[in-house]
């Protein structure tokens, strides 16, 4: 890995290791992101009581493990192994995945530049530590508009390559939502009525295909499920609401997966 964070993690953190060495009571591992040492007791490696504790670990395997104790006079990193839920252990690979997805998009362009990775990498890294919990974070934010990268007040033959590369290579993530929408109306002029509803529809955001019968599709598609919730509940309901205005009714149903 290109980073390298500066001193020691704080006791609680989520640290991504690799196995050195397995003793026959405790494991020693490299933690990545700090290019220092720690251990695992026997007894932090996994609950219960451990026959072979090579069950658990395997020399130069990956661990995500929890630190449990810091001794920086000394220089020793206590951890945990058998502390960590699935669901952290999951979430850590996953940022660790995505910055190094993030590294190869700076090594790619230190390569264009033919300079060290490991000094773009600091460059971009001290750049967007501010706002940013990662490089990574910054990327993603660069890829879906939120972020110039002129911002960054990289060098600009730098910064140029580095926008080059993250567009095509990092995409935001799109999350798709679909619903069947029922309009019905009593009116003689029922038919525009049902278009200005539909109106409201496309007004919020949402888009539309008529599945016949009265009867069509609204679709959103957004960044995350919170986002696409909101629009499709609020083109649903500018719906419903003016046909029944209208003296009309109808009915929404969220389609399930």
């Amino acid at each position: 890995m290109l980073l390298k964070r500066e001193g020691f993690p704080g006791e609680d953190d989520l640290v991504f290791c690799v196995v050195t060495s397995v003793q026959s009571h405790s494991v020693f591992v490299r933690l990545e992101e700090y290019g220092i040492s720690g251990m695992i007791h026997i007894s932090e490696v996994a609950p219960g009581r451990i026959r072979n504790i090579r069950d658990y670990v395997v020399e130069n395997k990956p661990i995500v493990c929890k630190v449990i104790g810091v001794n920086s006079e000394r220089g020793h990193v206590d951890l945990s192994l058998r502390r960590v839920t699935e669901s952290q252990r999951r979430a850590k690979v996953n940022d660790v995945k995505q910055e190094q997805k993030a590294e190869k998009i700076v090594e790619l362009v230190a390569k264009q530049l033919a300079m060290p990775a490991q000094d773009l990498y600091a460059q971009v890294l001290e750049k967007v530590s501010d706002k940013f919990s990662s490089v990574f974070e910054a990327f993603m934010a660069v890829a879906k508009g939120d972020v110039m990268i002129s911002e960054l007040k990289l060098p600009k033959q730098a910064s140029d390559a580095l926008e080059e590369a993250v567009m095509q290579r990092i995409k935001p993530p799109v999350v798709e939502l679909k619903g069947s929408l029922s309009l019905t109306s009593y009116s003689a002029d029922g038919v525009s009525i049902i278009k200005e509803a539909l109106k409201q529809v496309l007004h919020e955001g949402a888009s539309i295909l008529y599945a016949g019968g009265g009867t069509y599709i609204l679709k959103v598609t957004a960044e995350n499920y919170k986002s696409a919730e909101q629009v499709i509940g609020k083109a649903s309901s500018a719906a419903l609401k003016f046909i029944e205005s209208k003296g009309g009714e109808g009915k929404f149903a969220r389609a399930v997966k």
